[in-house]
């Protein structure tokens, strides 16, 4: 009986901490597209508008170039954003992980769509 007892609470605790740990991380990383769009309008159309690049037109936003490039993925684009890379600024200082999820939601939609 008391050994019934011991591994109920330890099935109870362990599933009170898994849950507590994973709950908020999925929370944080579901995207908003509609928040990544003003994120993109802020931070990077000056470089990238319509899914472009004014500085190295091969390293721009589209379907193709993002595939060529190998940033093809939510998170390969938001390690893009976060750490940059060649010209390419980092911007991990300056959003926060959620806006970014949420850029690299963005620019991997409109990518799928070309940008229109």
């Amino acid at each position: 009986m008391m050994v019934q007892k011991i591994i109920t609470i330890l099935a109870l605790a362990l599933f009170i901490l898994l849950n507590s740990i994973s709950s908020p991380a999925v929370a944080d990383i579901m995207p908003n597209i509609d928040h990544g769009a003003a994120v993109f309008k802020a931070n990077c159309a000056g470089c990238h508008a319509k899914g472009g690049n004014i500085v190295r037109r091969r390293r721009n936003l589209k379907s193709k170039a993002l595939h060529r490039n190998k940033v093809d993925t939510q998170k390969a684009i938001a390690l893009l954003v976060t750490n940059g890379k060649n010209n390419m600024s980092a911007y991990g200082d300056k959003l926060s992980t959620q806006e970014i999820e949420d850029v690299a939601a963005y620019v991997l939609q409109r990518a799928e769509n070309n940008w229109k």
